[in-house]
């Protein structure tokens, strides 16, 4: 029986790259996957793109490409990543350069288009979109004027085409983080676009694997002291049959842990209705599902049911939300937590005083109850032994944002004893706000291109 082994490459832009690199090495693998996009990383790149319009995508990917590209080269792994970010192109041409400058000829890079449809919002809504907020039915119009960016997760589809154009690396801007994953069954196992079970198992490979390290060992609630070597984590493998059951297990020799209660928790993971997990290839049900310990580092998975995909796609947006004030300072035992109240009484009556305009306005203590909020409590001793205050406000205006800052200092010969660790007048940020909504699928796919550059 045909078997294909698919290798977690990251988990969000930022993570470390090595575990893909020891599996490009050694893990057998035919693909390796780089989900690089939670939806707060869209709002990281528009900043970055703000700055300079030639960015936009995941910065980290061009020390990415430039160790691994020779690696995967050499043993024909084929690269899918979601890098692209708000700019897919600059993605691909920045992987093209790196591949120019390494010598490596005859590489197929594909890049995928389309998710940006920003400028085609008002033709959504004239269409009969209302792009109402899908959680609490917000109206658009209550943003509208505000919008920076708008993208569309993107199933698997565009990704198949650019794998039977021949890419060796595709780089996509919004997917689904378990696209990236599907799409290689898809064609290695002729799956059709509306074989849901298969379709299902396979998305449920891929939302297993698209958290890197958190399938193999990291960020594990249960032993976790009992997790060997995680700075020497390696990430999660799928080996995957052709009647799409398939083994959660990981390059042999590295660190972590694959076991069953380590991938039941990545299974759970970000999952509201596990009977209707929604995504644009299929509406996947996790209810029979069934893992099996099959041995040190391998469980077996199986049992996933889908059923029709939905007319809709997901439409993540960011807004322009006004600007973050903040300042972070501290105080040590004695009565630590009593000092940090203090002062945080003084600085808000002399906000009030001033009368600074503001949106929000809170208050955490970092060391008491910045985790655990009001379930805080104090140790049995009843002392904390160091403190520190954030003081965040929200406001219309970078000017009143800044202010914020400037009554924090006087703090340190004029408020409670011992102020230390003042970080300093942090400098006004600019806020953006999300929105999630629905719109028609047609509308959407009719948009996207591949495109398919040979280095």
């Amino acid at each position: 029986m045909k078997t294909i082994r698919i290798g977690a490459g990251q988990g969000f832009y930022g993570d470390s790259f090595l575990p893909a690199i020891e599996t490009a090495k050694r893990g057998n693998v035919q693909y390796i996957c780089f989900d690089s996009l939670a939806e707060l990383t869209l709002a990281i790149l528009q900043k970055d793109r703000q700055r300079d319009p030639s960015r936009g995508y995941a910065a980290d990917i061009g020390r990415m490409m430039r160790e691994l590209l020779p690696i995967a080269k050499a043993q024909g792994i084929r690269i899918i990543t979601n890098a692209g970010g708000m700019n897919p192109i600059g993605a691909m041409q920045e992987t093209e350069r790196i591949a120019q400058e390494l010598g490596l000829t005859g590489l197929k890079i594909a890049v995928v288009t389309g998710d940006d449809v920003r400028s085609k919002l008002p033709e959504f809504m004239s269409q009969g979109a209302p792009l109402s907020h899908m959680e609490d039915g917000r109206d658009i119009r209550m943003i509208e004027e505000r919008i920076v960016f708008a993208n569309a997760y993107l199933g698997a589809e565009p990704i198949v085409k650019a794998l039977q154009q021949g890419a060796d690396v595709i780089i996509t801007g919004r997917t689904t983080d378990s696209a990236l994953f599907l799409a290689p069954l898809m064609v290695e196992f002729n799956i059709e676009a509306d074989d849901w079970n298969r379709l299902a198992q396979g998305v449920l490979m891929g939302h297993l694997l698209e958290c890197s390290g958190q399938a193999s060992g990291g960020n594990f609630s249960g032993d976790w002291q009992a997790v060997e070597a995680l700075e020497h984590i390696g990430f999660p493998i799928a080996e995957v049959r052709e009647d799409l059951t398939f083994m959660v297990t990981k390059t042999e020799g590295t660190g972590g842990l694959v076991s069953v209660d380590t991938v039941k928790e990545q299974l759970l993971y970000e999952i509201h209705d596990p009977a209707a997990y929604v995504t644009p290839d299929v509406v996947l049900d996790l209810m029979g599902v069934k893992l099996s310990d099959a041995g040190p580092n391998r469980v077996e998975v199986s049992g996933a049911c889908g059923s029709i995909r939905p007319d809709t796609l997901k439409v993540v947006m960011g807004y322009a939300d006004g600007w973050l004030g903040q300042a972070i300072w501290g105080y040590s035992w004695p009565d630590a937590l009593a000092k940090a109240q203090t002062a945080d009484r003084i600085v808000r009556r002399h906000i009030d005083r001033i009368g600074l305009r503001y949106e929000e306005l809170r208050t955490d203590y970092l060391g008491y109850n910045s985790l655990h909020g009001p379930l805080a409590k104090l140790p049995q001793e009843g002392e904390l032994n160091e403190i520190y205050v954030r003081l965040a406000m929200r406001t219309k205006s970078k000017d009143d944002a800044a202010a914020l800052g400037r009554l924090v200092p006087p703090l340190m010969l004029s408020g409670p004893p011992a102020m230390g660790a003042f970080l300093g007048v942090m400098k006004p940020r600019e806020l953006l706000g999300m929105w999630s909504c629905l719109a028609p699928r047609e509308l959407i796919e009719q948009g996207v291109q591949v495109t398919v550059v040979e280095v």
